[in-house]
């Protein structure tokens, strides 16, 4: 049962996470109790959490659709992503009172879907980041079908201030896979992978805390996930996403590394003006599969790039994040100070 199979993945996920000094991890449940949905978001949020975390098994009417996939909160048409999203979403009816709570939102009404707010738009960059790694993991290592990174409009998501996605272990309906997820090996290499995305997502962006919902392998070079299966988010206001070469707004590009801090991410092109950055100044973009990536500053001190990060953060972009560019192309944090 998917109940059972997620809720002992969490665990797993969360022992092994607990093994680090400097991560902290909320679960939602740790026994076989119903969490609501809306509670699940409010636990995240009142631990000003850092990333939020939610694992599913995934399920067909004929049996025969397999492999992993990972969600990120967004509007989205394609009608496979809605099903998934209806399906999640359709545990609101165990709740009691849910037409009241949710203002009579129908889970199987494809326009109740739809019109879910986006308000995970700021935290979208982070969260493609984290489903990308998860991604990663289960395909590059653990030899899993690659469904891809994908958007929908999923109300567990929806609630939380934080980066967040939802991971579907597998297809329950698909025999061999069940019988993969339903197994300890299977959970505890499911786990593993998580796990060490989590930890891989942290070291690259800052540390905090981690709330896991329902709830050192030896180090590889990562491989990308395919260009295709980004390709399957939908971003808002955009029918069909298609492969847009970057496109830097910036300080023309040396050889020397350089610091940025990244504020938001949206689906929306903004003038690159002081107004529209809660002051901050300068500001410059780059355009990436569709999605508008604002960063303010440019130095190549890292330390002088923390005290930026410090004034985004007085600003009101609690998300906001250094990122290190070298040659007008994104690298990690790391092979940054190693080239200092």
């Amino acid at each position: 049962m998917e109940k059972n199979i997620a809720l002992n993945v969490a665990l797993k996920v969360g022992k092994i996470l607990e093994k680090n000094p400097d991560v902290q991890v909320i679960y939602t449940r740790k026994t076989d109790v119903f969490v609501e949905l809306m509670e699940r978001a409010k636990i995240a949020n009142r631990a000003n959490a850092n990333l939020f975390l939610s694992i599913h098994c995934n399920a067909a009417p004929k049996g025969e659709a397999q492999g992993t996939e990972t969600f990120v909160m967004g509007l989205t048409k394609n009608a496979s992503n809605l099903e998934v999203a209806k399906k999640e979403n359709a545990v609101i009816t165990l709740e009691s009172d849910y037409k009241v709570k949710y203002a009579g939102y129908d889970p199987k009404s494809p326009e109740s879907i739809i019109g879910i707010t986006l308000l995970q738009e700021e935290y979208l960059d982070q969260s493609i980041t984290i489903a990308t790694k998860i991604q990663n993991e289960y395909t590059n290592k653990l030899d899993r079908k690659n469904r891809g990174v994908k958007q929908g409009p999923f109300l567990v998501l929806n609630q939380t201030s934080m980066p967040s996605v939802l991971t579907e272990l597998g297809f329950l309906s698909y025999r061999p896979e069940g019988e993969y997820l339903n197994s300890e090996s299977g959970q505890n290499e499911l786990a593993k992978g998580i796990a060490d995305a989590i930890l891989s997502y942290k070291k690259e962006y800052y540390g905090g805390t981690i709330v896991v919902d329902r709830t050192e392998r030896e180090k590889e070079k990562e491989k990308p996930v395919p260009n295709e299966s980004l390709a399957k988010i939908d971003t808002p206001k955009t029918k069909e996403v298609k492969k847009i070469e970057p496109e830097i707004v910036a300080k023309p590009s040396t050889d020397e590394a350089v610091f940025k801090i990244q504020i938001s991410a949206s689906g929306k092109k903004l003038d690159l003006v002081p107004q529209n950055f809660k002051g901050l100044s300068p500001i410059s973009l780059v355009v990436d599969n569709a999605l508008y990536k604002y960063f303010y500053a440019e130095t190549s001190s890292y330390e002088e790039a923390k005290t930026k990060l410090a004034e985004a953060k007085e600003k009101g972009y609690e998300s906001s994040f250094i990122v290190a560019f070298k040659n007008g192309k994104k690298i990690s944090i790391q092979e940054a100070l190693k080239k200092k």
